[in-house]
């Protein structure tokens, strides 16, 4: 059981690292991540309610309170983070890394959530 958790605050606390670096990137760096936004087909207005939504479901993946919100935020992030990885591929970018790894660590950490009940 300690292994359990110590895998999943690793997991988690390393996709946690990824997810704030990039709402840093969206809040400090709002020019650059509009072009890139516009150059994989997405529209810029979607970067501030994007990094407020990454916000709270980092919230919600480490607050044990909200089970069902807990769900709601690793759904979302599965998705976001498919849908990442194909836009970078389809764009021809080099940025679909960050999405695989960042899909792995949630998913890693999805399994481990479940086995420690947290």
């Amino acid at each position: 059981m300690k292994r359990d958790k110590i895998i999943f605050y690793v997991a988690t606390g390393l996709l946690t690292l990824i997810l704030l670096f990039s709402v840093s990137m969206y809040l400090f760096k709002h020019d650059m991540v509009s072009q890139m936004f516009i150059g994989l087909g997405y529209p810029a207005y979607i970067i501030y309610p994007y990094a407020i939504a990454k916000l709270l479901g980092v919230f919600a993946l480490w607050n044990p309170k909200f089970k069902v919100l807990k769900e709601w935020a690793y759904s979302g992030f599965f998705f976001a983070f498919v849908l990442a990885f194909f836009a970078h591929i389809m764009s021809n970018d080099g940025g679909e890394m960050t999405a695989f790894v960042a899909l792995v660590l949630l998913i890693i950490s999805y399994i481990f959530n479940k086995k420690t009940h947290l």
